[in-house]
């Protein structure tokens, strides 16, 4: 038998059932890499008024219901950024298929939000390590809708 390349036997293997009830079993504890780092920016810039995974559509990770302004914090693996997401090897077409059916809720959430009236502004986690962009970004959101700068 003629050995294959360890990359092309893992790209068709399929998953065996305890693997597939092993990773069922794996809970999710939220996005908390991206989303702590964002609430210390929020802090460190000293932008008040927001509240983390305020009760509306699509549950935005941070809100500012004040001004209407929703702040969505996306993972660059999990949303499939367009500079950083690179597809697995294993289990390809699952992983394809999980990030697009992640993206097409981003855009549900997006555009729900924004028909009720809501700002929306989405950062990638490649984003967050600029915090003075970020900071500046969402204070020009706030003041848009009506936040007297500090």
């Amino acid at each position: 038998m003629k050995p294959t390349p360890a990359s092309a036997s893992r790209e068709t293997r399929a998953p065996t059932p305890q693997r597939s009830a092993t990773m069922r079993a794996v809970k999710s504890r939220g996005n908390t890499t991206t989303e702590v780092r964002m609430a210390k920016i929020l802090r460190e810039h000293r932008i008040s008024g927001w509240r983390r995974h305020w009760p509306i559509a699509g549950t935005p990770d941070f809100a500012f219901p004040k001004e209407k302004v929703a702040v969505m914090t996306h993972g660059c693996f999990w949303h499939g950024c367009p500079k950083h997401y690179r597809r697995p090897i294993d289990n390809a077409s699952y992983w394809a298929a999980k990030v697009e059916r992640n993206m097409k809720r981003d855009r549900l959430v997006r555009g729900r939000l924004r028909r009720t009236g809501w700002a929306v502004l989405t950062f990638w986690e490649h984003d967050l390590k600029c915090s003075e962009s970020v900071a500046a970004r969402i204070r020009r959101s706030l003041e848009k809708r009506g936040r007297i700068a500090a």
